[in-house]
């Protein structure tokens, strides 16, 4: 059983989720690369301790993440048990769902069905009683939004997870959600959004929706998936992102346009 470093929480800013009770550090470590089946365990283990020690306390997940799909959740419940047990209540453990899980008619989405299914099998990855932010990935164009935030509502009152969001939702979109949930009695507590200076969508509407319902928001890809750092200056390196078949990030996303707007920095 590791053993954190007693000053962790010295330098680490916190700030207070939207209208809500819940601080968040100001840098929180997502699991959507390098944590999966195709990764080095130590290495994963390594990044989940030291980020600890730093006052790192949200964690990031979703079902999909991997590759293969659901590892990493696997994973970090194993880093979880052996190692940071006794911390549980001292971190703020988030998982999604929405993309592609398993093969039918059920397994990606917004369905009332799909949602608390995949939330119960995150669980059991994980192996937590409940995590405190559990969050529709995506919007669903054929599922009622009604549906899908109704089943948020229900996961959150289940006991499943404390807090309800939703994630890469349009301005309009998250309008929408966030009256359903106050409606229903379980407000939005958080949006997760792509944003980074090549990705400034919220600057269109959603930051100002975000303010006007009191929801809070935590990025994901403020880098660029690494693009906005000095890594790819001199081309792909071998090991990086844009390298690997599974990795989201594509060679065809870093030009020579991009390249020369991050030298500029």
């Amino acid at each position: 059983m590791n053993t954190p470093d007693k000053n962790r929480y010295e330098n680490m800013k916190y700030a207070r989720c939207g209208n809500s009770g819940l601080m968040l550090p100001k840098i929180s470590l997502g699991l959507w690369h390098n944590f999966g089946g195709v990764d080095v365990y130590e290495n994963a283990k390594e990044m989940v301790l030291r980020a600890f020690d730093l006052g790192i306390t949200h964690f990031d997940l979703a079902n999909n993440y991997g590759p293969p799909p659901g590892s990493a959740e696997e994973n970090f419940g194993r880093i979880l048990k052996s190692e940071l047990a006794a911390h549980r209540d001292e971190m703020v453990l988030t998982s999604k769902a929405g993309y592609l899980m398993w093969p039918g008619p059920y397994g990606e989405w917004g369905s009332r069905k799909y949602l608390i299914a995949s939330c119960d099998q995150s669980l059991k990855r994980m192996g937590v009683e409940y995590v405190d932010v559990f969050y529709s990935h995506r919007p669903d164009p054929d599922t009622p939004l009604e549906e899908t935030m109704m089943a948020l509502d229900q996961i959150v009152r289940s006991g499943k997870a404390l807090y309800a969001g939703i994630s890469s939702y349009s301005p309009e979109q998250s309008e929408a959600a966030f009256k359903i949930l106050q409606e229903l009695g379980t407000p939005c507590l958080v949006h997760q959004p792509s944003y980074s200076m090549f990705d400034r969508w919220v600057e269109d509407g959603l930051l100002d929706v975000l303010e006007k319902y009191g929801v809070g928001a935590v990025v994901f890809s403020p880098l660029f998936q690494g693009l906005l750092t000095d890594k790819y200056l001199k081309g792909i390196p071998e090991g990086s992102r844009a390298s690997k078949e599974h990795g989201f990030l594509q060679a065809s996303q870093i030009t020579e346009d991009k390249i020369e707007k991050v030298r500029a920095l």
